[in-house]
């Protein structure tokens, strides 16, 4: 019985082998392929499945590029020294209040706040008739808002001023390069710094996500503030300054670098 069986298996042995080789290469790989195919199908079924069983992530804040409202620091050592600031901090670092003074003077003090455009609008709206002339004294803040009051600066055709004391920095010297005339003391604290944008903390996966998105919109932000510059008449290579001076310290433009690149268009003695 053995000796049959083995005779048997011997004899299937070679018919297996043959129809083995008969099958085309091409089917082989075929097979092969559909084969992995299903194989990974049932891995990412299996990733979906846990992924749907697990927390959702929290939704990507939107990240607008600001530049945030600048304390007076020592300046950028390849820049002029800290001119002499005598507005009170408190005053800097509250939300930006519009004032109208005798001569049309239009004063804007304080941090550049989201919504300050808006209140911008309203004031000029309401009484811009009498405005002639912006005097800014801000520390800087949203750039939006800034570009925004510029544009409507352009517009109106008024004329902006920082005198000696006053603080102009970080989005505010977009306001002020906004003006029809740009009249500045050469002890004004006129100084820029780079584009921020505020992180989600070291290391946080949110932080890792959204850095890509946070770069691309400062790049095109900066475009923005370029071709501001370039209407306003003042020479775009001002904002190199920027980009070259980190967000903690600032670069204060001298009285000299202010007529050279056509920031200023009137110096006012003290």
């Amino acid at each position: 019985m053995k000796t049959d069986a083995n005779a048997r298996a011997q004899s299937a042995s070679p018919g297996i082998i043959a129809r083995l080789a008969a099958i085309d290469d091409g089917a082989i790989i075929r097979v092969a392929f559909f084969a992995l195919l299903v194989g990974t199908a049932s891995v990412l079924y299996v990733d979906f499945r846990e992924l749907a069983l697990s927390e959702p992530p929290a939704v990507l804040p939107t990240l607008e590029p600001i530049l945030p409202p600048a304390q007076p620091t020592e300046g950028d050592p390849a820049g002029r020294p800290m001119p002499s600031i005598t507005t009170a901090p408190d005053l800097l670092e509250a939300p930006l209040a519009i004032t109208l003074s005798a001569g049309g003077e239009l004063k804007l003090t304080g941090s550049i706040d989201p919504g300050s455009a808006q209140r911008f609008a309203d004031e000029i709206a309401a009484r811009g008739e009498y405005v002639e002339t912006v005097v800014l004294d801000s520390p800087g803040g949203s750039v939006m808002d800034a570009l925004e009051i510029g544009a409507l600066i352009q517009e109106k055709a008024l004329a902006t001023k920082v005198v000696a004391g006053n603080l102009c920095a970080s989005s505010c010297p977009i306001i002020f390069a906004s003006g029809a005339e740009r009249i500045a003391s050469p002890d004004a604290a006129i100084g820029v710094h780079q584009i921020y944008a505020a992180s989600l903390g070291e290391g946080s996966a949110d932080a890792i996500a959204v850095a890509g998105v946070a770069m691309a919109d400062a790049q095109a932000t900066t475009a923005q503030i370029t071709r501001h510059l370039i209407k306003s008449g003042v020479d775009p290579a001002m904002w190199l300054h920027a980009l070259d001076t980190p967000p903690d310290r600032l670069y204060y433009f001298s009285a000299e670098e202010m007529e050279e690149l056509k920031l200023v268009t009137q110096v006012e003695q003290n």
